[in-house]
């Protein structure tokens, strides 16, 4: 059975980029294309939302996300050649590589365009952000922000109080923004990697009870059973998992 497909990913998508001079309003997507899931972009911080765009003055989904998340100030920005005063010096300006000291929140209600990231090895991720769609940035990520080839977004911006814009182009890695990003995703990883190791310990001790039952050894059972429902570290639970299993493989092959 083939799971549903995230609705999110109909309004955000999100691709390792190549390293091509072309225009940077073409997707730059790597051959073959390499895609990032919105799970992989929330391990950065990168958080997300499909909203109704078309009724955005009355959305109770936005209206709870503000409410939840402190997002007071609300306006909006049209990004064009027609629209956006001394639009060529603002594009590029949008498209140096920079980091704010607070979230950067963008809900494109009309358009389309690029939010482009880093990821931990400071390879370049693309994320398209068509209209519904809304991504945070976590203050000390390092992005830049580029349209499409089709030219417009028109995009509400959220902030927490009175909106402070300032960019700071990189480098400014010594900012404190910047260290609780990089803690933040240090963290992150580090949960990712201990539910991983739990899901190992576990098929390990499953195994290694059906392997006890079918030898009889009920001692090893016993002993696997308690580690299953014992809520040990991860590293302890992970060593003892691998013991039973090989103790209870040995006395299943022994004469």
């Amino acid at each position: 059975m083939v799971a549903p497909q995230d609705p999110r990913e109909e309004v955000i998508q999100a691709w390792y980029m190549d390293d091509s001079d072309e225009d940077q309003r073409l997707p730059h997507h790597k051959d073959p294309k390499e895609f990032v899931s919105l799970d992989q972009l929330s391990e950065l911080g990168v958080l997300s939302w499909r909203l109704d765009a078309d009724n955005y003055e009355t959305d109770e989904e936005l209206k709870k996300i503000r409410e939840d998340r402190g997002y007071s100030y609300m306006d909006f920005c049209e990004v064009c050649p027609e629209k956006l005063p001394n639009y060529e010096e603002k594009i590029k300006n949008f498209f140096e590589e920079h980091l704010h000291t607070d979230e950067e929140i963008r809900y494109c209600v009309a358009g389309s365009g690029y939010f482009d990231v880093r990821d931990r090895n400071e390879k370049w991720i693309r994320i398209w952000v068509k209209k519904g769609g809304m991504i945070v940035l976590p203050a000390g990520c390092y992005h830049r922000f580029t349209l499409d080839t089709d030219n417009y977004i028109k995009a509400m911006r959220l902030f927490v109080g009175d909106p402070v814009w300032t960019p700071f182009n990189r480098p400014h890695d010594h900012l404190p923004a910047r260290d609780m990003f990089k803690i933040s995703c240090r963290r992150k990883l580090v949960t990712a990697l201990s539910m991983l190791l739990r899901n190992l310990c576990n098929s390990l001790l499953i195994g290694s009870i059906v392997l006890a039952l079918i030898n009889k050894e009920t001692s090893v059972y016993m002993v696997c059973l308690c580690l299953r429902l014992l809520e040990l570290p991860v590293w302890f639970n992970c060593l003892c998992s691998i013991s039973a299993c090989l103790v209870a493989a040995t006395a299943v092959n022994s004469p």
